[in-house]
């Protein structure tokens, strides 16, 4: 998926993944799965897809500060 936000070009193809995480189960309304990427200029963003009642309920693009996505990393066991 690919997303232009602020000027900026995301691309989930062009970027490297550095984790996943899955909430609820598959399935159910509240349940999402969203993905965290950085691209080869350092920004980072997540990329998420899930039910019609979860953050991700289209799927979509959002961006990230370095700050958050290391909490995220962290938070989530990665790396």
């Amino acid at each position: 998926m690919q997303a232009i936000i602020r000027k900026k070009t995301y691309d989930t193809d062009d970027a490297t993944k550095l984790g996943t995480k899955c909430a609820g189960e598959f399935g159910s309304p509240e349940g999402y799965e969203e993905q965290l990427f950085v691209t080869k200029e350092g920004n980072h963003f997540f990329y998420g897809v899930g039910g019609s009642s979860s953050p991700y309920a289209e799927p979509a693009i959002k961006t990230a500060t370095k700050k958050v996505a290391d909490a995220w990393k962290k938070e989530n066991g990665i790396g």
